[in-house]
């Protein structure tokens, strides 16, 4: 039935739904090719697919429901075809006629996406086949460009970098630094060290480390320590003056004590390098040109471990309560490697009197003595070995570069004695510092778990282990060792300010 006389479809324009017959005049032969060319190019196959979908599709489908309900407008572009009455059209159609144009759109856009789809499988095999297989990436790491081939092209180390970029910005507020005197060889123990007190303290406050060494420092251990540290680091060579036996010593006198000291196994008594470190200690480190900035300093050991949680500054705390010299552990020196200390130290006091400060220590350094009193100009006594473990001090530079301290040095320099006897700067720091300053300028840490083997110290209150600032174990505490000078020192001085050290009466 043609669709004209079909009430329930839309009448098709005859020159819009033209049919090619099988019965039209077929090309003539020398125009055969062009006909064929043209029938079988894209722009026909596409004509040929709408006539389908206009013939075969389009005719089956429901006619779309007028946008209005009034007879001012129609579904249909022919204004003169008959309208459709929905009151006479099969309820078959009904419920399906508000889809009609639905399907008609996606019948229109199905041939693109088929066509997009192709490609895009296309490409994607393409990219699957044409990436790197994971063994390949396995079998050959050195194909991955890595940050130190990257610096290695280019001929700089990770410490040229870091002067390249920024400068760590310091969160601490005072003029201090963290200072470590080491070897190359001890770039493990230095690592623990600087892991440890970056996590227990330094990440809270970037203060900047100086790394000091008699030889130059390896690109290894500079690349290691920077990466390790919060703040700034800085790296110093050590003036060979000031690491070399000077002119005045007699060196076969100290070859000969040296041999002496080995037969009675006194530890360290045949390294050179160690009095050399002692030597450097006590005179020299604070005049670096890298610590001039600087009014503070905490002095940090290779291979030392900090148990605690450091919940404020103490360089701050230093500062603001007045303190000039700060320690955690005790302990008597070996007698044989000081045996001229204590004269000397009282010589040097009898030619400067007024370098005595008056309540000084005296009491911790000599048993049964009153501290100094003012106008005091000397010192007697004998002294009883204890001194403050220097390998843990913060610290006043202030105070070693105080004329008092030098000229001090000077005098004990001239005698010798770090290399006849091998003289420690733990006890000539303690010496100073205890009778150069009043007791109330000195101040012992209670609350700082640490360990220089072979011994270490736990805070004993309750309050730094339930909460969970320190993870040491409370046994294991040198103060109450019969070795420890603690004891005394809480009992001449009392406690100033320490996590659960009891006042000694």
């Amino acid at each position: 039935m043609d669709s004209s006389s079909n009430p329930f479809r839309p009448r098709r324009d005859n020159q819009q739904f033209f049919y090619a017959s099988s019965s039209s005049p077929s090309p003539s032969s020398a125009s055969s090719a062009a006909y064929y060319s043209d029938r079988f190019s894209l722009s026909s196959l596409w004509s040929s697919f709408s006539d389908f979908l206009s013939d075969r599709i389009m005719p089956v489908l429901p006619a779309p429901a007028s946008s209005a309900a009034s007879s001012a407008g129609s579904a249909y572009k022919d204004k003169s075809a008959p309208r459709m009455n929905p009151a006479a059209a099969p309820l078959m159609f009904l419920p399906y006629r508000s889809k009609a144009r639905l399907w008609q759109r996606v019948l229109q856009v199905a041939p693109f996406v088929v066509v997009l789809g192709f490609f895009a499988f296309i490409f994607s095999h393409f990219v699957y086949h044409s990436a790197p297989k994971r063994e390949v990436l396995v079998n050959k790491p050195t194909d991955l460009y890595t940050e130190d081939q990257f610096l290695t092209s280019y001929g700089i180390s990770k410490q040229d970098l870091a002067q390249m970029l920024p400068a760590p910005k310091q969160l601490g507020l005072e003029k201090a630094s963290l200072v470590m005197l080491v070897r190359n060889s001890e770039l493990n123990d230095a690592l623990k060290s600087i892991r440890m007190l970056e996590d227990r303290f330094n990440r809270h406050y970037r203060y900047p480390w100086v790394f000091l060494n008699d030889e130059p420092f390896t690109p290894e251990f500079i690349n290691y320590t920077t990466g390790m540290a919060s703040g700034l680091t800085k790296y110093g060579l050590i003036d060979k003056s000031q690491w070399s036996i000077p002119d005045h010593i007699d060196q076969d006198k100290v070859q000969k004590n040296m041999e002496e000291m080995v037969s009675k196994n006194v530890i360290y008594a045949g390294s050179m390098s160690y009095r050399h470190m002692c030597r450097y200690n006590s005179g020299f480190f604070f005049r670096h040109p890298l610590l001039a900035e600087y009014d503070w300093y905490w002095r940090v050991e290779p291979g030392v471990e900090f148990f605690c949680d450091q919940t404020y500054d103490p360089f701050t705390f230093m500062k603001d309560h007045d303190k000039v010299y700060g320690f955690v552990m005790s302990m008597y020196e070996y007698v044989v490697t000081i045996e001229t200390l204590w004269d000397t130290t009282k010589d040097f006091v009898r030619k400067h009197p007024e370098y005595l400060a008056a309540d000084n220590s005296l009491d911790f350094f000599v048993d049964g003595h009153a501290p100094s009193a003012k106008g005091d100009k000397e010192i007697d006594g004998d002294y009883n070995l204890c001194h403050f473990w220097s390998n843990f001090e913060i610290a006043d530079l202030r105070f070693w570069r105080s004329q008092a301290y030098l000229d001090y040095f000077d005098h004990l320099d001239k005698q010798g004695g770090f290399f006849y006897e091998r003289w420690g700067d733990a006890p000539i720091h303690s010496l100073a510092a205890g009778l150069f300053l009043p007791k109330s300028k000195i101040h012992h840490f209670g609350d700082i778990g640490y360990r220089h083997p072979p011994y270490s110290r736990c805070p004993q209150d309750e309050g730094s282990h339930a909460g969970g600032r320190c993870y040491c174990s409370r046994k294991d505490h040198f103060d109450d060792d019969g070795y420890s000078c603690l004891p005394r020192w809480w009992k001449v001085a009392g406690q100033s300010v320490g996590a659960g050290i009891k006042k000694q009466d």
